[in-house]
């Protein structure tokens, strides 16, 4: 992999993330690497950043990083049937695999949903490949390794619920420490005091989730003593399910929200 050629083709935040974690781990060198954006901004130091596609060689590997909004406006060349790509790889949310294929020339293309935690190596990354080669698929897998947990999902008509539980999950996340520490704050903690111990409760917690052979229901249990404080608390977020409901509620509207976004691809 480190000796492959790979193109960005946009390279925002979450490419950029990428970028950037794929170089610290020496998954690719920089030297193989060109960033092909309009602005032509560096997006990391030693990594040379374009207008236009090199005319002196072709990639082993192209990452599609544009905006879903702007995929009409991909550059000519991915679409070019006399020199299609080995290997496309979009990050483009919500558009399919057939819209892809339909707009793009590639020997295989890959729907990819990495989350912002792949910028430290400990992000989710979800995979789906119609048809393709098992050479092509292991070649994918392992540019993402580096990134964190890869997930292949078969079925694509799944891809919009994983994009809002993992996609979108991070940022769910954030929301719920800024709500624990909110809450701490109101009832007599400082602002600041309570964010830091909502930051390393949560980080605590999840290193233990993911170390523990135990389930988090589990882990939770062994938290809460019968008639404790924690069973309490936790007494108010199962009455009627409201915990499940409101995740339920916040992972479907991000699906919906996908789905909408599939279908504009598509026009």
């Amino acid at each position: 992999m480190h000796e492959a050629r790979v193109w960005l083709v946009g390279a925002g935040n979450m490419g950029g993330a990428m970028l950037r974690r794929w170089i610290e781990a020496e998954t690719l060198s920089p030297h193989r690497v060109t960033v092909i954006n309009r602005s032509g901004r560096i997006v990391v130091d030693g990594v040379p950043s374009v207008t236009s596609p090199p005319g002196d060689h072709r990639p082993d590997i192209v990452l599609l990083g544009i905006k879903p909004q702007m995929i009409g406006q991909a550059p000519a060349f991915l679409a070019d049937q006399d020199a299609p790509v080995p290997l496309m790889v979009s990050i483009l949310a919500g558009v399919d695999h057939a819209t892809l294929a339909r707009r793009f020339a590639a020997d295989t293309i890959v729907r990819a949903m990495p989350n912002l935690p792949v910028a430290i190596g400990r992000g989710v990354v979800g995979l789906h490949a119609a048809g393709a080669p098992v050479a092509a698929r292991d070649r994918a897998a392992a540019l993402m390794a580096p990134l964190g947990l890869v997930e292949w999902i078969d079925d694509e008509a799944q891809f919009d619920a994983m994009t809002a539980l993992a996609g979108s999950g991070p940022g769910f996340t954030y929301r719920f420490i800024d709500a624990l520490a909110a809450a701490g704050a109101a009832l007599g903690l400082s602002p600041e005091q309570s964010l830091r111990m909502a930051r390393a409760t949560v980080e605590g917690s999840a290193i233990l989730a993911a170390q523990s052979d135990e389930t988090p229901a589990a882990l939770a249990d062994r938290v809460a003593s019968p008639g404790g404080s924690t069973r309490q608390g936790l007494n108010v977020l199962d009455a009627d399910k409201a915990l499940e409901r409101l995740l339920f509620a916040t992972l479907d509207a991000a699906r919906a929200r996908n789905a909408e976004m599939a279908a504009a691809a598509r026009d």
